[in-house]
């Protein structure tokens, strides 16, 4: 009889040898996990990058070339960001009935599509009635991808929605490289909506991929708010208003005042990749304290930081102020829809997020309406941009004193 060989039983393997193994294993599939749903999260980031990046804050780069080629005075040049904002509020006041009537799958990536067509459609004309027009559509299409992208976001991984927001800085990155490239080619404002608009379309499979990667249950939760939801957050409501106001009518003029000063080409574009950059990395740095902080504390402490950013660029007039109202700005504008989705995951129940972010949105793109067009009339009125652009550091000062007025709520499963 052949001899078995001596294999010692299952008991004898060590124990520390087990647990390293399983430990082991469960550290492999988090880490794969985490990193499935990092792509998620860079895939709906073109959200923030196209409605934001490309079709809210590129135009800063491009309005001087437009106002100067079209004859525009400043009010006429911030009636096309109101008319963006308004169609804005449109969008946002119906994202949440767009994402129940069509899926919000299909709601994301229409919005994105459309929102991409615009940008191209933008280049092509010069009449004024017809761009507010495209402007306002904008607007809508928008705001709706960038409410139901943040809605999908704050379901995949809370802790990734800063990599969701940070899609606003890359945009502005891109178009601070992309624009300047455009108005080199042929020295018309037309190549710069042209080349946004070509990327744009580029960047709609990656986009449609997240949205298609998304977990099933980001996919439920689009319910009304609540009078008394409205009621919870109606200091926030009056904060984001003042908040969007203010920042906006900065990141309308403020390469228009750079130029006013005669600044080099070199140093406008600089400062708005610098002013990217900052958004990006500050835009994840201020994530982990936002979901800390009670209250309406991170939006007034956001506004406060921001508020800073604006003096700068507006006592002094040379680069090195510019970079440092870049740095300072860029560092925390951003950071305001990140701190307004992390206090509507506080205070509202899973199928109320959506309309929560719907609902504040709304009131931010109220005060991107009003903040460009008051700014626009200001300057006109005292035949100096920077007159109006002092607009901007008294709205946000009101933002910060207003949320903190807000009070801290903790929505409990429990809670009806």
């Amino acid at each position: 009889m052949t001899a078995l060989p001596n294999v010692p039983p299952a008991t004898d393997v060590p124990a520390a040898h087990v647990d390293g193994s399983v430990h082991g294993s469960q550290h492999a599939r988090n880490h794969r996990e985490h990193r499935h749903h990092l792509l998620i999260a860079l895939g709906l980031a073109v959200a923030p990058i196209i409605a934001l990046g490309f079709s809210r804050f590129a135009y800063a780069l491009l309005l001087p070339p437009m106002r100067e080629a079209l004859g525009w005075n400043y009010t006429r040049a911030g009636g096309m960001n109101t008319a963006n904002a308004s169609g804005y509020i449109v969008g946002a006041l119906s994202a949440a009935w767009w994402a129940r009537r069509f899926g919000i799958r299909q709601a994301f990536v229409v919005s994105l599509a459309i929102s991409a067509l615009v940008l191209l459609l933008t280049g092509t004309t010069d009449d004024y009635t017809v761009l507010v027009l495209l402007r306002a559509i904008g607007g809508v299409s928008t705001a709706v991808a960038f409410v139901v992208g943040s809605s999908l976001a704050s379901r995949v991984k809370p802790a990734l929605l800063p990599v969701y927001f940070a899609g606003v800085g890359i945009g502005i990155v891109l178009s601070g490289l992309a624009v300047p490239v455009a108005l080199a080619q042929d020295r018309s404002w037309r190549g710069g909506w042209l080349l946004l608009g070509v990327l744009s379309l580029l960047a709609l499979p990656p986009a449609w991929l997240a949205a298609k990667a998304t977990p099933e249950h980001a996919h439920a939760g689009t319910a009304a708010l609540s009078r008394r939801e409205i009621a919870r957050l109606g200091a926030t409501f009056g904060g984001y208003f003042l908040f969007g106001a203010g920042y906006v009518s900065y990141m309308t003029f403020v390469i228009a005042l750079l130029r006013a000063r005669h600044l080099a080409a070199w140093v406008t574009v600089a400062f708005w990749l610098v002013l990217g950059v900052a958004s990006v990395v500050s835009t994840l740095a201020w994530g982990p304290l936002l979901a800390r902080v009670r209250g309406g504390r991170g939006l007034a402490l956001v506004s406060a930081v921001a508020l800073v950013g604006t003096i700068p660029v507006l006592v002094a007039p040379g680069a090195a102020a510019a970079f440092a109202s870049a740095v300072i700005f860029g560092g925390s504008f951003m950071a305001g829809p990140t701190a307004v989705t992390a206090l509507s995951r506080r205070s509202l129940a899973p199928h109320a997020w959506t309309a929560g972010i719907a609902g504040l949105t709304t009131a931010f793109a109220a005060g991107q309406s009003a903040g460009p067009m008051l700014s626009g009339l200001l300057s006109d009125g005292a035949g100096r941009l920077s007159t109006g652009l002092w607009l901007s550091p008294i709205l946000l000062a009101g933002a910060a004193l207003v949320t903190l007025l807000q009070p801290h709520h903790e929505y409990l499963p429990s809670n009806t």
